[in-house]
């Protein structure tokens, strides 16, 4: 009787799995207004911020397409890197020479301020920064032309004092990196879809994080995030608690998954669940029913023998299809490439699997080196190791 009742109870949660996913269907299908390029009211000049690290898959794509924006004001595009002989070097100098006639600089500098070093690179790149609006936009990120002047549109809204971006996720390789693709296509991007439009999100991505120069200052420069693993979060949180609001356009971009094996994907994707679990964990507890179809097979598995086997399966598949269909609809509205659909079952169980480890320690690997998450995941110490 108690595996009985068991059974029934987690196909309940996986009946509230999928309620949850066909309201994101609906609201991803509303999360897109407007795909023209806005009219920009000011043109002020954009220094664009680029740290890097490695010669990474596509790498030379996804910076160009910030170099080539269809924008009428001057573009001033800053990348750092903090070893010499970083295989980036070599891009951003291809770069320099085929497009002379834009303005592209490289600054090179190993000063370490503090553990996180992508935010060091950005103290370093700082003095470089010549205009008043900066866009900062991590390296595997990749745009259209009309992005910047969609960007720099949303500052014309009453009292938007940033602006970041929705992304999706793009396959660069093989079955892992479509894996990450799928977790942020079917489980990232609709779940903040959804948080928007209910008030449970305030994000700040490093997809992009505009704000001018000003207003960085104020909320005390690149240096004041040194020791903070979630970053953008961080930045996010201090520009609000200025009086900033972060306006998020009706739009995505790319974010470029390049996973190569086992290992590293699920590296990756452990940080990205300590570092939202630490960030909001009231939050991340209550995303317990974003898994229907690992729930749906525990109940199943909990009613073999009785009569609550069998709509457990069939609840299983309904969420299969159910999280298909939330798939298909972002595919839509952001014009996706096709998506391996073939993968949702499998990634749907990883994610169940991530959620449930992401509760067992608070360690996490990041460029090489580990970190536990610390004050509400803002803060790291280093361990002083290099992950294994």
């Amino acid at each position: 009787m108690i595996l009985f009742w068991s059974s029934v109870t987690a196909s309940l949660v996986a009946v509230a799995g999928c309620g949850y996913l066909v309201v994101a269907i609906i609201l991803v299908a509303r999360s897109v207004r407007e795909r023209a390029h806005p009219r920009v009211a000011a043109m002020p000049a954009v220094t664009v911020l680029k740290p890097l690290h490695g010669d990474e898959p596509g790498l030379l794509d996804n910076l160009s397409s910030f170099c080539g924006q269809d924008y009428p004001g001057p573009i001033q595009v800053v990348f750092g890197v903090q070893d010499p002989g970083d295989g980036a070097v070599a891009v951003v100098e291809h770069l320099q020479e085929t497009q002379a006639a834009r303005d592209l600089d490289l600054v090179i500098e190993t000063k370490v301020h503090g553990l996180n070093r992508k935010v060091s690179n950005l103290v370093n790149m700082a003095p470089s920064i010549r205009h008043d609006v900066i866009v900062l936009a991590d390296s595997d990120m990749r745009v259209d032309p009309g992005y910047l002047s969609r960007v720099i549109a949303s500052f014309d809204e009453p009292g938007v004092g940033a602006v970041t971006c929705l992304y999706y996720g793009v396959p660069v390789g093989g079955m892992w990196a479509g894996l990450s693709a799928l977790a942020v296509n079917a489980h990232f991007l609709p779940g903040v879809v959804f948080g928007l439009a209910l008030g449970l999100a305030r994000p700040c991505f490093g997809s992009t994080l505009a704000l001018r120069r000003e207003t960085l200052a104020e909320i005390g420069g690149f240096i004041a995030f040194v020791d903070c693993l979630a970053d953008d979060y961080a930045m996010g949180v201090a520009l609000r608690a200025r009086g900033c609001t972060i306006a998020i356009p009706p739009f995505a971009i790319a974010h470029m998954c390049t996973q190569t094996s086992a290992r590293e994907f699920w590296r990756h994707e452990l940080r990205w669940a300590r570092t939202i679990r630490s960030i909001d964990p009231i939050g991340y507890a209550g995303s317990i029913i974003a898994h229907p179809l690992p729930w749906a097979l525990i109940a199943a598995l909990l009613g073999t023998g009785s009569t609550a086997f069998l709509p457990a399966i069939a609840m299983a598949v309904v969420s299969i299809v159910c999280r298909m269909a939330l798939l298909r609809q972002v595919e839509q509205v952001y014009a996706l490439p096709p998506q391996a659909y073939w993968l949702v079952p499998a990634r749907d169980l990883l994610s169940f699997v991530l959620f449930v480890v992401s509760f067992l320690g608070r360690d996490v690997s990041w460029k090489g080196h580990r970190f536990r998450m610390v004050a509400g995941g803002s803060w790291v110490t280093d361990r002083g190791s290099h992950a294994p």
